[in-house]
């Protein structure tokens, strides 16, 4: 039986199929489980549901349903956020993808995967899925959002990245095939960063066999459920979340200041949130690149990566990407157990506190918190 991202097995009443309905509940799922990374999910719905409206809905597989010779393509958009809200693809951008791709392998694609539950990130692949008319598999390379290409499960078990391409909204394509995933990062955020800020890409090209090995199952299908769950939550969505996915509230409060910068493909910065209700008097300060980094207060770490850190709208739960985080906003700093891979030496070698320069020990979240009570 396959696993959820956090280890726990999926229900036996399976996603099949993704219609307009799983999509938007995708789109605020993924925002939860992105850790404030991945995109704003607004254009992905779009594309999404305008794809899903010319073509029909996508079919969700698991790789058991394939051949183990088939071929997969994780895909998303990469590049700063907040370049990502204004530059918009131009909903080919698959199609020239499989086609580079399927031409370079010399065999054809058979189904895409999202590259990480990020907000636009995990629901752009659906767009993609349906315009050219392949299933998408239900799981993901990352569990959450994290802001470099090195940082997927693949890598940890030594995948190459490539051969992957770049394509940007002009039809425009870069196979890139480096030495190592660490420069295929290099070069792809370079290409990025020349051609305007943020573009799509297609990497980690590999067939069913080879995928079960890195693959975190269930993501897409976990997503739906969170999203489902907050939609349809009457009296507390915090509590149903939690009964959804374990959820350890750090802070409620208001956001007193962000500082944010834009450079070199990714963005960088922070923001303040000053304790309300229960909380008043505390100050917590949240930094991210791209994805929520660290929850600092008072010098202390309260998470850190891997655990994901999403600050949540304090009324309805929906998580908010950190392109969207604005003074005055009402949040709760919420965190939620990382991947298991991820919890490994090999994994936090890649996305610890100091592969991100925080001369910080990670502690599981569990370990510091407790959940909603």
């Amino acid at each position: 039986m396959a696993v959820s991202a956090h280890g726990d097995p999926q229900p036996p009443d399976r996603l099949r199929l993704i219609g307009e309905e799983e999509l938007i509940d995708l789109s605020i799922g993924c925002t939860v489980l992105a850790g404030g990374g991945g995109g704003d999910p607004r254009v992905g719905l779009m594309m999404g549901l305008h794809a899903i409206r010319q073509n029909g809905p996508v079919r969700l597989i698991e790789l058991d349903d394939l051949n183990d010779d088939d071929l997969i393509v994780p895909g998303g958009m990469i590049g700063a956020p907040t370049v990502m809200v204004e530059k918009i693809p131009n909903g080919n951008e698959s199609r020239l993808i499989c086609e580079v791709l399927s031409k370079r392998l010399g065999s054809p694609i058979a189904a895409l995967m999202p590259l990480e539950m990020g907000g636009l990130n995990g629901v752009l692949p659906v767009a993609w899925s349906a315009t050219v008319g392949l299933p998408m598999i239900d799981g993901d390379l990352m569990g959450r959002a994290f802001p470099e290409l090195q940082m997927c499960t693949p890598h940890l078990y030594g995948i190459p990245a490539w051969p992957g391409v770049v394509v940007d909204e002009r039809a425009q394509s870069l196979l890139l095939e480096p030495m190592d995933n660490v420069w295929f990062e290099k070069l792809a955020r370079n290409a990025v960063s020349t051609l305007g800020g943020c573009a799509c890409a297609g990497i980690y090209p590999m067939t069913a066999k080879v995928a079960r090995v890195p693959l975190i199952a269930g993501t897409v299908s976990a997503a739906v459920r969170i999203g489902a769950v907050i939609r349809g939550a009457s009296d507390d969505p915090f509590k149903a979340l939690d009964n959804e996915v374990e959820l350890y509230p750090l802070v409620t409060g208001k956001v007193v200041d962000v500082e944010r910068r834009t450079a070199g493909g990714f963005v960088r910065g922070s923001a303040v949130i000053e304790g309300i209700e229960h909380d008043r008097g505390r100050l917590v300060r949240i930094e991210f690149q791209n994805e929520n980094l660290v929850a600092l207060e008072d010098g202390e770490a309260l998470a850190t990566v891997p655990d994901i850190i999403t600050l949540l709208d304090r009324h309805t739960a929906r998580g908010i990407v950190t392109e969207q985080i604005r003074y005055g906003q009402r949040v709760v700093i919420a965190a939620f157990k990382s991947p298991i891979q991820w919890r490994s030496p090999e994994g936090l070698a890649v996305v610890g506190p100091r592969a991100f320069g925080y001369d910080i020990d990670y502690v599981p979240v569990e370990e510091r918190h407790a959940r909603v009570s």
